[in-house]
């Protein structure tokens, strides 16, 4: 049963720009060789915060907005519209939708699927998530690619010239831009 808050208009206030990765491509032409479009970080699990910000930057390169497809798991809140750039976007929310995946439908028939990373993700994880998901010819679901990082081979720690000690305050691991570019390469090799 719909709630009279579900069906009403939900306007949002300004947030910063969304943490947004999408492929390369996806400018000029929907890349269907692919599963995922790109991948998106919102910072919580507000819809009324989170959505307004992505729509935006899907309808600079895709052109308008009007539905989005989301899980019903996972969010504060489902308003059924959303008041985006002075019009009314219809969302979805479904149980068969992958929690982390979200679906725009654009005005011109485009379709982009995003991986959702979860708010509080580690920045290090959520980056090589954003990074598979937009890789160009990506072929690992939504609900796995977390999992799938997980198989990756993690880089050793730097060697910082002197020895490291468990307690002496600073991180053991490497920062997370090799594990990155380990990303790359392995998808690069993949495709």
């Amino acid at each position: 049963m719909t709630t009279a808050a579900e069906r009403t208009t939900a306007i949002s206030n300004g947030r910063p720009p969304p943490r947004l990765d999408l492929q390369p491509n996806l400018q000029s032409t929907p890349s269907r060789g692919t599963l995922l479009d790109g991948g998106w970080w919102p910072r919580s699990t507000d819809p009324i915060a989170e959505l307004p910000g992505l729509v935006l930057a899907i309808d600079h390169l895709r052109g308008p907005v009007n539905r989005l497809v989301l899980s019903a798991h996972g969010w504060d809140s489902k308003p059924r519209r959303l008041r985006v750039a002075d019009r009314v976007l219809r969302l979805g929310y479904f149980t068969s939708q992958p929690i982390n995946l979200v679906t725009a439908l654009c005005d011109n028939g485009d379709r982009v699927d995003l991986l959702v990373v979860a708010p509080g993700t580690e920045p290090g994880t959520a980056d090589a998530a954003l990074t598979l998901a937009a890789t160009t010819g990506n072929l690992v679901h939504a609900q796995h690619i977390l999992g799938h990082l997980s198989t990756l081979p993690h880089p050793a720690p730097a060697d910082t010239g002197h020895d490291v000690w468990e307690d002496d305050g600073g991180p053991l691991a490497a920062t997370p831009a090799p594990f990155l570019t380990d990303v790359r390469r392995t998808m690069a090799a993949a495709s």
